[in-house]
């Protein structure tokens, strides 16, 4: 990646991060942790690697993006606004009643969702069916699931593993966003995944960790797994919960959810008073 296009999606990331501290502090509360750790993956999907158009939102021949730990949903409406599938000012209805963003994705209400988030684990089983049909219709989109460590130790997480990596879904990366935190403590104090990424391979899938921060580091994963024929790719991003917030870094475990007050969300986002 050439200098020039990693300081544009280091800025984007930037901007992205902003504008999540400003949508969850308008609401004054919100999934602020998990929507953070993500910032950099989205950054990269949407802003370099996806084939995807905001004029043609529903383009069958688009790249599908599924967010399978949906109540990361502010980081994703914030791709989606700055790109351009609807009005910026839009993020200030997050989870409003009659909102089109709601706490948790949902592809009938939001322009530019590829997939409803519901109860937690089943997105990977919907993107593992989107890169299947892409295979029976020889299509040549590309499907990215984005699973979280606390969310993957449902067993449909497996089962859709285990079906991908049999139907050698070269055409599907997961990317798992190993921030080690869910709602109620640490992941390994819970239930560990680890070592998750030999337990991909495990099922006969492709597996590499990368600095879930660093934008060159998952572009070249990105590009790996494009070149591995014949196998799906799992990414274990390594990352941090509230990463570039210090407000929500410092919370730990705790920055699952909290409220943002509006001093807060205004100096970290440098906006003045409406």
């Amino acid at each position: 990646m050439n200098k020039e296009k990693l300081e544009f999606l280091n800025g984007k990331a930037d901007d992205i991060r902003k504008l999540i501290i400003e949508m969850i502090g308008r609401l004054g509360v919100g999934h602020v942790g998990g929507s953070l750790s993500i910032v950099e993956l989205l950054t990269v999907l949407y802003y370099d690697k996806a084939r995807v158009n905001p004029s043609d939102p529903k383009d069958p021949d688009r790249d599908r993006i599924v967010l399978s730990k949906g109540h990361a949903g502010p980081a994703l409406y914030s791709v989606l606004a700055d790109k351009g599938y609807f009005p910026l000012e839009k993020i200030k209805t997050l989870n409003l009643p009659g909102t089109e963003l709601p706490s948790h994705c949902d592809m009938n209400k939001t322009v530019g969702v590829d997939m409803t988030a519901g109860s937690l684990g089943q997105g990977l089983s919907c993107a593992v069916g989107m890169a299947l049909a892409a295979k029976i219709d020889k299509k040549d989109y590309r499907v990215y699931a984005v699973i979280g460590d606390g969310e993957s130790q449902e067993g449909q997480i497996w089962e859709a593993m285990m079906y991908a990596g049999n139907m050698k879904l070269d055409n599907l990366t997961i990317f798992l966003d190993n921030n080690k935190m869910q709602i109620d403590d640490y992941t390994d104090a819970i239930n560990s995944i680890e070592p998750f990424d030999k337990k991909c391979e495990a099922f006969n899938l492709r597996s590499e960790r990368v600095n879930g921060h660093d934008i060159a580091a998952i572009s070249a994963a990105i590009d790996r797994a494009h070149k591995a024929k014949g196998v799906c790719t799992c990414i274990v991003l390594d990352t941090v919960k509230g990463h570039g917030v210090p407000f929500a870094e410092s919370k730990g475990v705790g920055s699952h959810s909290f409220s943002i007050s509006e001093a807060e969300w205004r100096e970290f986002c440098n906006k003045e008073a409406d």
